[in-house]
Order: structure tokens, then C-alpha cells, then sequence
């Protein structure tokens, strides 16, 4: 029968264990437990009694002598390692508050958002916080979907703006915006002049549309697939204006989000209302579940509000002006 364990020994000094640590330290890197008191502004006596009571704990020497210098030993270096970023990070920790906070009020903040988000959406959102928080450095993470919410997940940006299908259990998302979809081609296409579109209208006519991992692509095809109608991809490539010009030329024809129509496109392009076939797609803010943000984080979410847009926009996606 194995014999009960001794119980490990209970020293006074345990009682705050920051100061065994920190005499340590001073004294691994200044080599000598008188210097080490003189930086602590404590009497060499208690320098040498903490170290005594943590070799004791430990059960191993911590210090050598080689020469008139103190030199930890193999296991010296060993906790030195472990010991002097806590050490450290305790005795900064008043600095690095008080940093943080003034980081709250300024600083910077991180937004992950994908191309369109970026190029049609947020502009008026960004302009409005420049102006109301010049002190505050805005990066913008032009990232797909999948991408924003990894850097969301791992805290490297404080929210995501975009649109989103299917929501993880980890993450909200509001909605705020949304904007029909809308079958584009150009101007003399057959389907421009007809009265009424069906969605078997378009399998004789080839699709241009962004990447399949992306959600306007999952989008289109799910739709076609319920309804159990025909369609050709004609052309894969990324980015709304990219799809707009090879509309444009000929090239096929699209379905895109009214978000990224602008004047400028109906000169060029015919769009067609498709909302009898697609839902509507929202577009919003992103957060981590639980996560808290900062003032100048609340300030961005706060302005994006649909009248900020809606003035400049009708649903369409057209100016009202």
C-alpha cells in the first residue's frame, strides 16, 4: 500500500507571490543580490530571504557563483524564461492600462469587409466617421466572407460589415440594408425589352458571376436548383465592376445586388428587377458573440444607419438625386 504524500510545504511569503518572483529577476539580471535590493529599494536580507524560501519551494538551486557574480543555474534560466514576461507584465500593467485607454478614445480601429462592401457601401459610412473622429486611424480589411470571419474569431479586427446567408452560432449579425436583385445585360440584349421575365428566360443565355465560394454565387445556384431550371455559367470572375464591363461587351448576362448599380450603368446596361425569384439581400454589421467594443467601435456602428445611405440612394440602387 503506497505511503499518503507529504503535504508540500506552506511558506508566509506565498501569501503574495510576486515578490519571490520579482527578487529573482532583479537578481538573474543584475548578478548580484545587493544590486538586486538597492533596485527593489528593499534590505538585502529580504532579497536573500525570498530567494531561499522559492529555492526551497522549488526544491532546486536557482543561483550559482562564478566569481564575485551570481549566475543562475540551469534551472535558474529555466524560471528566469517562465518568470521575467510575468514579472514584467505585472510591474507595466499600470502603463498598459492607462495606454489602453487612451486607445479607447483614439487609436485605432479595424473593420474586415469584402470589395463591394468596401467600394459601394461604405464610403459615406467612412467619410461620416472621419469627420466626426479624425483622431481615430481606420484600417479596413478587404477580406471575402469566410476570410472576415476568421479575422473576427481570432479579435484581429473589432467587426466585420458585409453580407451574410447563414450566421454561426459564435457571431450576430444585424442587418441594416437591403437592396434587390437585379438581372443585368446590355442595352439591346433580348431579354432587356421583355414584358415579363421568367427565370426559364435565362438558360438559353450564358451567366457571368463571381467565384463559387462566394454568396452570390451559392445564391444563384440554390435558386435555380429549387426551381429545378437550367442555367450556364459562362464566365467566373470577381468583383461587380469587372462583371458589369463584360456585361457590357456582350460577354453574357448577370444577376447582381442593386447596391452596385450606379447612373453611370444605365447608359450602358439594361437591369431588371428579379425579386420574383430572389430574396433580397441584406447587408450589415458582424460582431463576435460576447465581445466588447470600444467607443470609437460603437461610434462606426452607430453610423451605419440605412437613412445615411438611402439619401444618396433609392432601392435600386440609383441615385435619388
Amino acid at each position: 500500500m503506497a505511503e499518503p504524500r507529504a503535504p508540500a510545504p506552506r511558506f508566509a511569503y506565498k501569501g503574495d507571490r510576486l515578490k519571490p518572483l520579482r527578487a529573482f529577476c532583479q537578481t538573474a539580471r543584475l548578478g548580484s543580490v545587493s544590486r538586486a535590493a538597492e533596485a527593489l529599494f528593499v534590505s538585502q536580507p529580504a532579497v536573500t530571504q525570498q530567494l531561499q524560501a522559492l529555492e526551497r519551494e522549488l526544491g532546486v538551486r536557482l543561483f550559482e557563483r562564478s566569481g564575485r557574480r551570481l549566475v543562475p543555474t540551469r534551472e535558474g534560466e529555466t524560471l528566469y524564461e517562465l518568470a521575467r514576461p510575468l514579472v514584467e507584465g505585472i510591474d507595466g500593467l499600470g502603463g498598459a492600462f492607462r495606454e489602453q485607454l487612451r486607445g479607447l478614445d483614439a487609436g485605432e480601429l479595424h473593420v474586415a469587409a469584402g470589395s463591394s462592401t468596401i467600394l459601394y457601401l461604405l464610403p459615406k459610412i467612412v467619410e461620416a466617421f472621419r469627420a466626426a473622429q479624425p483622431e481615430v486611424r481606420l484600417i479596413l480589411h478587404n477580406v471575402t466572407g469566410a476570410g472576415g470571419l476568421d479575422l473576427l474569431r481570432s479579435d484581429e479586427v473589432d467587426l466585420a460589415v458585409g453580407s451574410m446567408l447563414d450566421v454561426p452560432a459564435d457571431l450576430d449579425y444585424a442587418p441594416v440594408y437591403r437592396f434587390d436583385p437585379m438581372l443585368i445585360a446590355p442595352p439591346d440584349h433580348p431579354l432587356a425589352k421583355r414584358r415579363e421575365l421568367a427565370l426559364e428566360d435565362l438558360s438559353p443565355y450564358g451567366l457571368i458571376l463571381p467565384p463559387r465560394r462566394l454568396t452570390t454565387y451559392r445564391l444563384v445556384d440554390l435558386v435555380f436548383q429549387r426551381n429545378r431550371v437550367p442555367y450556364t455559367v459562362a464566365l467566373e470572375v470577381g468583383g461587380w465592376e469587372v462583371i458589369k464591363q463584360y456585361v457590357a461587351m456582350g460577354l453574357g448576362i448577370s444577376i447582381v445586388t442593386a447596391i452596385c448599380l450606379t447612373d453611370a450603368d444605365r447608359e450602358r446596361l439594361a437591369a431588371r428587377s428579379l425579386a420574383r425569384w430572389f430574396p433580397m439581400r441584406s447587408y450589415g454589421v458582424v460582431m463576435r458573440k460576447g465581445k466588447y467594443l470600444s467607443p470609437q467601435a460603437r461610434a462606426f456602428v452607430d453610423l451605419i444607419k440605412p437613412d445615411l445611405f438611402t439619401r444618396e440612394h433609392d432601392a435600386s440602387g440609383h441615385s435619388a438625386r
